[in-house]
């Protein structure tokens, strides 16, 4: 009999999947966009399209299944978020019900009710007193900031701590918190699945320390060799501070106010039963943040950067910030080709045959990146055909190569920060056509590297744009020949 797992598009949810295939749990995933899994899962995982709000949609996902885990929130929805998560947790616990499932696993959030939670908090706890109500037995894990590379907060942190020598420090950031660590919380929610029978249970989670928001930033600046300085001030509205944060973190300026008015409210744990019934002892901040930071980039490669969307929903183009403080530029053509054809120019990228658009710019580029001591464009590529990992392309180099699926290049060039270039290509269901995708990502070193990025962003964007619109036109005039 099957785990269910939805979410596993998302942070939690994507981890969780890992763990999961790794301990060779027969699993599905619910997904409204299967597309989004292709590539994440292992040969043994299902998918199948459904969403919590389309009741009709969940009974075959839970055909079968002897556990679900239950990872969907609509923080990011600009409509009414707490009625989105009523319903489709009334949805998915009354088809669960009907389908024979045994257990519900759900993640929440810690926060006392009786000091007045806020509507993000409040509706936590709401998804899971109507999940139980359904009559599935529920487990829920309620924790406070995850922290790891990728996550919400983390990222809020790292972005403020590394931007700004000088922060102003409203009354949230002197809350207490009880942060965790990533490997922990899925280190909890895959036990779970061991757990004896029985009826619904609430466990509180947490890591070893309770610390505030600014100790935090502290300890994450220490760890960098930073020196940071934070002023309390006595009021900063929730409105005005998701608005900064909108400007200096990857934080939308919606879901930055919705987590704000969320951390007035202490988030620490009070029921430590949870360590006796797993055994398990949660790291410290210490090592949570120097895990983090350890694994900042290698998580990054491993992402699917073209999977990425705004919290406001799917845009075409995008040159907002995403996956951190890392900067985007995502665009996409569909061409009438199978995806070996598709590809073909995007292999034979860069050297003699150019970039598809705008080769004089590229030669101004390379003249100017020579002139600041780089490499330029003189570099060429090893063979005009084939890539390999490690080739080197002009002044990029090919860090990621999937025949007929994937390039990723990395910047070798002079930039204030660091720069990456992606193409992905995915075929339609009937074979016939296929989707050409490409990333643009900046991770701009403080200040200077955001003012190179927006400073010349119109030239960018009429240049990748141009790029793909020539890839484009090749792979058709190609297939007419």
């Amino acid at each position: 009999m099957r785990v269910l797992s939805t979410g596993a598009t998302g942070y939690v949810g994507g981890r969780l999947l890992r763990a999961l295939e790794a301990e060779g749990t027969p699993l599905r995933c619910l997904a409204r966009r299967v597309e989004h899994l292709a590539g994440r899962v292992g040969p043994g995982t299902e998918v199948v399209r459904g969403d919590v709000l389309d009741r009709a949609s969940l009974d075959r996902a839970l055909s079968g299944v002897r556990t679900a885990y239950y990872l969907v929130h609509s923080m990011g929805s600009p409509g009414q978020f707490e009625e989105q998560d009523r319903r489709g947790a009334a949805n998915f616990g009354a088809a669960a019900h009907d389908a024979g499932v045994r257990r519900i696993i759900y993640l929440g959030g810690l926060g006392e009710p009786r000091l007045g939670l806020s509507p993000h908090l409040r509706s936590r706890h709401e998804t899971g007193e109507v999940l139980r109500v359904s009559g599935v037995p529920l487990i829920v894990f309620r924790t406070s900031i995850i922290l790891r590379s990728g996550s919400l907060s983390y990222e809020m942190i790292r972005a403020l701590v590394e931007r700004l020598p000088v922060m102003v420090c409203p009354r949230w950031a002197r809350v207490k918190t009880q942060p965790i660590a990533i490997e922990d919380v899925i280190h909890y929610m895959t036990a779970a699945l061991d757990l004896p029978p029985g009826s619904s249970r609430i466990f509180e989670i947490g890591g070893a320390d309770q610390v505030s928001y600014s100790e935090i930033m502290l300890e994450y600046a220490r760890q960098r060799g930073l020196r940071r300085l934070l002023i309390p001030v006595p009021l900063l509205t929730p409105y005005i501070s998701s608005l900064w944060l909108g400007l200096t973190t990857p934080v939308y300026a919606r879901v930055g106010r919705k987590l704000i008015e969320s951390l007035r409210n202490p988030a620490v744990v009070t029921d430590a039963s949870a360590n006796e019934v797993f055994g398990l002892r949660p790291m410290g901040l210490r090592q949570a943040i120097e895990r983090a930071r350890h694994n900042e980039d290698r998580e990054f490669a491993a992402t699917r950067w073209s999977d990425a969307s705004s919290a406001a929903g799917a845009q075409r183009v995008w040159a907002g910030v995403q996956l951190g403080t890392r900067l985007l530029d995502t665009r996409s053509v569909h061409v009438a080709a199978p995806p070996s054809a598709a590809f073909a120019p995007i292999r034979r990228i860069g050297g003699e045959r150019g970039w598809y658009y705008g080769d004089w710019l590229w030669r101004i580029r390379g003249f100017l990146d020579l002139l600041m001591g780089g490499v330029g464009l003189r570099r060429g590529r090893r063979d005009p055909e084939q890539l390999a990992v490690g080739d080197v392309l002009d002044f990029w180099r090919v860090e990621a190569y999937e025949h007929d699926q994937r390039l990723r290049l990395w910047a070798e060039m002079k930039v204030p920060g660091r720069a990456w270039l992606e193409f992905e290509v995915q075929g339609d269901a009937g074979g016939r056509g296929s989707t050409i995708r490409q990333t643009a990502v900046f991770d701009p070193a403080g200040l200077l590297g955001q003012l190179y990025w927006y400073g010349i962003y119109p030239l960018h964007a009429r240049v990748f744009q141009g790029m793909l619109d020539g890839i484009a036109d090749r792979v058709t005039a190609c297939d007419r020949s």
